[in-house]
């Protein structure tokens, strides 16, 4: 399984929702969480992996315990705001401030098909805007800030012109 790297169009598109917990979803899952961990991450989307479907593995302390896998998570509450450094590993190498809300909290289902609401703040919070923007098709490029995006303008220019010489018919 390989993180798809911007511009790939499949990461501009919106996820379907998983309708069966099934055991190709667990599979998923699993790929999903060790391709995390293997690229150092703290979250991932199935869009970044080529897969339209409202899957996302997060663990930002990186201990491999606890809940890790969520499906068809949504924000249904959002409080206060907050500029931080964001990463991506669609964006390699590349960072950049992103305005999100301070605090979250969401609704997602396990692998178990358990319903979970789970309250988050600071790194975590932000994380999980950061993969449910994933799944609707948004960006954190779309999300920075104008001197975050003056600052990177070139390097995901780069990004855009690798793209395009790697996928040129001839």
């Amino acid at each position: 399984m390989e993180v798809l790297i911007y511009p790939n169009p499949i990461l501009k598109c919106k996820a379907k929702s998983v309708e069966e917990i099934d055991e190709e979803i667990c599979q998923i899952a699993e790929a999903m969480l060790d391709t995390m961990y293997d690229a150092c991450g703290i979250g991932l989307a199935a869009t970044q992996v080529g897969l339209s479907k409202r899957l996302v593995v997060l663990d930002v302390a990186g201990k491999k315990t606890g809940e890790r896998v969520f499906v068809n998570p949504y924000i249904v509450e959002e409080q206060g705001e907050a500029i931080e450094e964001e990463g991506c590993l669609s964006f390699p190498g590349l960072s950049g401030k992103v305005m999100r809300s301070q605090s979250v909290t969401v609704i997602a289902f396990n692998l178990r098909g358990e319903k979970l609401k789970i309250e988050a703040e600071g790194l975590l919070s932000r994380a999980w805007q950061h993969e449910i923007d994933h799944l609707n098709g948004i960006l954190f490029i779309d999300k920075m800030t104008p001197a975050s995006m003056i600052a990177n303008k070139q390097k995901i220019k780069e990004f855009e012109l690798v793209y395009h010489d790697n996928n040129a018919s001839f």
